[in-house]
């Protein structure tokens, strides 16, 4: 038999792999402390030569099934899962670099991203701001300390999508941790682990939970990187298989040590979220092509982001790379047309910042989230002072399309 699709093998991944009474699902735990019959076996667990749960914090029961999934989806070698996507790039950047080193990011990141990089500067931790749209860019920005590559798949709120095969095999060849994060895309449109990414990232809370309900975040190794070779491993985590090096670091020294957490109750709800992934990545996407097909042909508009238009500067690069375009897209209104009007004109879309959701979502990008980054930040990042950004859901489209047509006209009536 054939390997499974990915929805197959989510939906069928806990009934077998054996759950007690029969159950489709595994249960929640919610336990903090766990107890062994000896001292002996509490010490083997605590050095890591038995598999065990010490302390919730670092995982328990819940937490370490739904990094199976996570695993599952990616084809990774292992998962470590954060409270939120935001707790896993910090804990695994922090956990893998020093005092010293240097890191390369693309300089079109999410806002929270690219504050954590103002952050690791102050540690002492040099970072390099690129072009990630062209792996040239990277390349020249590559030194003897350079570490760390961190890029996005699609950039929030731009779209720009990153040279990821070009970086990816630019990294293999210096032997550069690679580091993508996929929120974005999701297992279900793009593996990053195809272009030769080390790990993964993820805010579980976005398109894998997908019913606003949530938060966490994971960081995935791909088994790609030769853990052995990477200078920055503590003696206490070089024990075993060097494949596991570089996660044990991230869950003890990221998870554990710095304590954040994903609670067993938004573990197990993001697991049976992840089970309908395929099914509304599908649907948003579908959405997301048709509002932006039909925003790019409206008057009021003057210009349309979105990977899926032949007029996206990387649309060739995401149609090669990607099954879909996603549901995140963003414009820009025609001078005299104020957003704010034509947001608050809006009746079934939510004014809300969070993304991937099964609700359309929209947002002033300059104002709120990108408002701390100020006009020099924005503008390297082409962000207009007047970009709206709209996350699409799995709302009919004729409803949608009918929501921003009357916020047009009633905006430009004004």
């Amino acid at each position: 038999m054939s390997k499974p699709g990915i929805t197959t093998r989510i939906l069928h991944a806990d009934r077998l792999g054996g759950v007690e009474h029969g159950a489709a699902h595994k249960p929640l735990h919610t336990a903090v402390a766990f107890g062994y019959p000896t001292a002996r076996e509490l010490a083997a667990v605590f050095q890591g030569e038995k598999p065990g749960y010490v302390y919730a914090r670092q995982g328990n029961p819940t937490t370490v099934a739904l990094e199976t999934k996570i695993s599952l989806l990616e084809d990774a070698r292992g998962t470590v899962t954060f409270g939120t996507g935001m707790a896993a790039i910090a804990a695994t950047l922090i956990a893998l670099l020093r005092q010293g080193d240097h890191l390369i990011s693309s300089q079109f990141l999410f806002g929270n991203s690219y504050s954590l990089m103002l952050t690791l500067q102050r540690m002492g931790i040099d970072v390099s701001l690129v072009d990630a749209t062209d792996a040239a860019a990277v390349g020249a920005a590559v030194r003897a300390d350079t570490r760390i590559v961190f890029v996005e798949t699609i950039a929030n709120p731009r779209t720009q999508v990153a040279d990821l095969a070009g970086i990816g095999a630019l990294c293999a060849e210096r032997g550069l941790v690679y580091v993508v994060d996929s929120t974005l895309t999701t297992p279900a449109l793009f593996r990053p682990r195809d272009t030769q990414a080390s790990l993964v990232v993820h805010s579980l809370s976005k398109g894998i939970a997908g019913h606003g309900d949530t938060l966490g975040g994971a960081v995935c190794d791909t088994g790609l990187f030769d853990w052995s070779g990477y200078p920055n491993i503590l003696d206490s985590y070089r024990k075993g298989a060097p494949a596991g090096w570089g996660l044990q670091q991230i869950r003890k020294k990221g998870l554990r040590d710095m304590g954040g957490t994903l609670r067993a109750e938004d573990a197990h709800r993001i697991a049976i979220g992840a089970e309908t992934l395929e099914l509304r990545v599908e649907r948003t996407s579908n959405n997301a092509l048709a509002l932006a097909q039909w925003l790019e042909q409206q008057p009021q508009v003057m210009r349309v982001y979105y990977p899926g238009l032949p007029s996206h500067a990387q649309h060739a690069r995401a149609a090669a790379l990607f099954g879909a375009f996603g549901p995140l897209l963003s414009f820009e209104l025609h001078a005299g047309i104020r957003h704010f009007d034509f947001l608050d004109a809006l009746r079934l879309v939510i004014l809300s910042s969070h993304l991937a959701d099964n609700r359309t979502l929209a947002i002033p990008v300059a104002d709120t989230i990108f408002y701390e980054m100020g006009a020099q930040g924005r503008a390297a990042m082409g962000i207009a002072d007047n970009l709206v950004r709209v996350s699409v859901g799995i709302e009919d489209i004729d409803d949608l399309r009918a929501d921003f047509a009357q916020a047009l006209q009633a905006t430009q009536a004004r």
